[in-house]
């Protein structure tokens, strides 16, 4: 055991010695904290936030920062000791040299952005309490008086001289007690547009600021710090990463003190998400735009994602896989693709809905539960945006297409602002005998708003391991063929075969579209329809932006968009 611990204190030194910001030198002419407070004093906070950044990102970040400094925690599970070691930035985001410098707050999407472009992370409370524990020096708060200037930038530069003028010890010392933390908690699926604070602890170890999320997304004031924590951990003696150790339930305790943190992150790109629960079993998260990018005048095109089966929301939104993470992170990026849609389409509203069963299986939630409750969990996400037109698409991928033939036996016939009906390799459930070919045909006939768009391959000749796994007829290859036979005789196809084997049939000025990839060399194409700018196409087919700025099955028009 002793010289276990001895070659865990050697590991956590190596790696703490080389841990670093990967920030750039900081320019030789670059200016002063307090020439740079006082450039940005009186700007808009965007405008102050976006030159923050930009000074941040090219270097200008005193140097005793960038050296990150290792925090050691353990956690019990199951009679096992595990233990892991964090790195953290000695010291709350400043602006400057060491000689001059400003701590700067910031709004939580500014300071997320600006950790990832450092692959870094906000810290969790309990990871608050441990930099705390660690430090080496621990300053007693220094709190101002509230006021309206609280939020202001010479109230910041007031405070950083405070907290200069109270320090004794060298700069590069872990330290702790001089800010409260803009922390990242599991509280924020449910408070959309919030910030979380915690800290400031008191040198009883006390923190005066309990998590608290009753600020807007838009507040940040004197108290408040940014604690950039680096992403990799080291985990038993493993790198790993915050964000992995955060959502696996038996790790999770090192670092989190509520359970497993899905989504430890405030959202970026202008982004706002909430997440819920819908009756029976059914999760939710809904991604829109922040409110100030939110008109009534434009029509919401809300887009409702069956999810496939075996992926969770956080996967199928997709993010840049860390270390050690699982491969279904990286197949859909369905965040992504509504980022690209977003730049696109102007003069819509878009607003993405992940629907999640429980279980992770749309078929085996339907056996359960049944199809007469499903038109309902729409219903009552369509009644959160009251206030404009809605636009509605029907989307799904692999099982998630079960959702959608459920609801297609649950309604008399489609509404008509379901303006579109997409399936992504997930037609599985197409039955004529249930009623699916008649109301898909009613209600194409019903408006020229609406579309239908297919995505599939031939699964039937795909090989696992060698052998077939679908069915001639069970697969959406055969299924696809089968609603493309039934959709003939009312409707007048156009086909074309390109040199990749992917065929298009299209009808009805095309606003219906099956595109079928006949996979020559048997391979499993499932997840690459989708990752292969499927979704976005699945959304645009038939439109005037079809193939603005993306190929179907080309290489990611979205990636600039992933998170």
């Amino acid at each position: 055991m002793a010289l276990r611990r001895i070659a865990i204190a050697l590991l956590v030194t190596l790696a703490a010695a080389a841990q670093e910001l990967p920030l750039p030198p900081r320019p030789s002419l670059a200016p002063g904290g307090r020439e740079v407070a006082q450039q940005v004093q009186d700007v808009p906070i965007a405008e102050r936030e976006a030159e923050l950044t930009r000074q941040i990102l090219s270097g200008n970040v005193p140097s005793f920062l960038r050296r990150l400094c290792p925090v050691a925690v353990t956690n019990v599970d199951g009679g096992h000791t595990h233990w892991a070691v964090f790195f953290v930035a000695p010291d709350y985001l400043s602006v400057g040299s060491d000689d001059d410098f400003f701590f700067t707050p910031l709004r939580p999407a500014t300071a997320q952005l600006i950790a990832e472009r450092l692959d870094a992370c906000l810290p969790t409370p309990k990871m608050v309490d441990a930099i705390y524990h660690a430090a080496a020096v621990k300053l007693p708060p220094l709190p101002i008086p509230p006021t309206p200037a609280m939020t202001t930038v010479p109230v910041f530069l007031a405070h950083s001289d405070l907290l200069r003028a109270q320090r004794t010890a060298p700069l590069g010392l872990l330290t702790a007690g001089d800010k409260k933390d803009v922390v990242v908690t599991a509280r924020l699926t449910n408070a959309p547009g919030k910030v979380a604070i915690y800290g400031w602890h008191n040198t009883n170890g006390v923190a005066i600021q309990p998590l608290y999320l009753g600020h807007t997304a838009e507040w940040a004031d004197y108290s408040h710090g940014i604690r950039l924590v680096q992403q990799n951990v080291i985990v038993d003696g493993t790198n790993s990463s915050v964000r992995h150790i955060l959502a696996d339930p038996k790790l999770c305790a090192l670092l989190s003190d509520e359970g497993p943190v899905e989504e430890p992150r405030y959202p970026a790109f202008g982004e706002r998400i909430s997440s819920f629960t819908l009756a029976p079993d059914v999760r939710v998260q809904i991604n829109a735009p922040a409110p100030e990018n939110f008109a009534s005048n434009k029509p919401v095109w809300l887009i409702f994602y069956a999810l496939p089966n075996g992926s969770s929301i956080a996967q199928t939104a997709g993010r840049i896989l860390a270390p050690g993470e699982d491969w279904h992170f990286d197949i859909q990026h369905i965040a992504a693709q509504t980022r690209f849609l977003r730049a696109l389409v102007t003069n819509q509203i878009i607003v993405t809905v992940y629907l999640e069963a429980a279980g992770k299986s749309w078929p085996a939630w339907r056996k359960t539960h049944g199809d007469a409750g499903i038109p309902a969990l729409f219903d009552s996400v369509k009644s959160k945006f009251p206030t404009n037109k809605i636009e509605i698409t029907l989307a799904s991928h692999s099982g998630g297409g079960s959702l959608l033939f459920g609801y297609l036996n649950a309604v008399a016939r489609i509404p008509d602002d379901v303006e579109r009906i997409a399936f992504l390799d997930s037609d599985y459930g197409y039955d004529p005998a249930l009623g699916h070919r008649d109301k898909l045909i009613a209600w194409l006939k019903a408006s020229d708003r609406h579309a239908l768009c297919v995505l599939a391959y031939n699964d039937a000749i795909a090989r696992l391991n060698g052998k077939a796994f679908v069915s001639a007829e069970g697969g959406t290859w055969g299924r696809s063929q089968a609603m493309l036979r039934d959709l003939t005789a009312d409707f007048t196809f156009s086909s074309r075969t390109n040199a990749a084997g992917l065929e298009f049939h299209t009808a009805a000025a095309g606003r219906i579209e099956f595109l079928l990839h006949e996979n020559p060399e048997r391979k499993i194409l499932h997840t690459l329809q989708v990752e292969r700018n499927g979704f976005i196409h699945a959304l645009l087919s038939g439109s005037a932006l079809e193939n603005a700025g993306y190929e179907y099955y080309g290489e990611r028009a979205y990636a600039n968009w992933v998170r």
